[in-house]
């Protein structure tokens, strides 16, 4: 599974409005909920916060990526988000994010949770592309973006 099959233009979003960690997390779980695939919003919502009190998703050079498995998915979601302004987010490396990219996996559906979080980790080691991410005026421009990276980077 390809990163880009879980997005598309309804779940990316340029310039996200928030001020702090929660009402960013809570806004990325709202532009998620909406899919068809979400069976249960609130039930998705306590798999992520959950999953958020073990240990901050901020995982360092600006990108968070809040997540979590449930069975309130039918299939495995994403939503990704560059913020309007850096974030607070308690990441490891004590920096501010800008990137936030949600993934829920389905309970029964570990394997390909995992390997879509080690994809995405994958890219979001690369500083170029984090920054042209951060510069991306459109939510087509992100995903022609992401879709660019994945088509040099792994083989699908």
């Amino acid at each position: 599974m390809k990163i880009t099959d879980i997005l598309n233009e309804k779940v990316v979003r340029v310039n996200l409005p928030g001020a702090s960690k929660a009402e960013i997390i809570n806004a990325m779980i709202d532009l998620a909920g909406a899919q068809e695939k979400v069976l249960d919003k609130q039930k998705m919502r306590e798999a992520i916060l959950e999953r958020e009190k073990i240990m901050s998703t901020g995982v360092g050079s600006g990108f968070a990526i809040p997540h979590g498995k449930t069975d309130a998915v039918a299939d495995i979601i994403g939503a990704f988000a560059v913020t309007a302004q850096p974030i607070d987010y308690q990441s490891l490396d004590e920096q501010p994010v800008r990137i936030i990219f949600l993934l829920v996996g389905k309970d029964n559906m570990v394997g390909p949770h995992i390997k879509l979080l080690s994809r995405i980790s994958r890219l979001m080691n690369k500083e170029e592309f984090r920054n042209r991410l951060i510069e991306a005026k459109s939510s087509q421009e992100i995903l022609d973006i992401f879709r660019q990276e994945e088509a040099t980077y792994f083989e699908v």
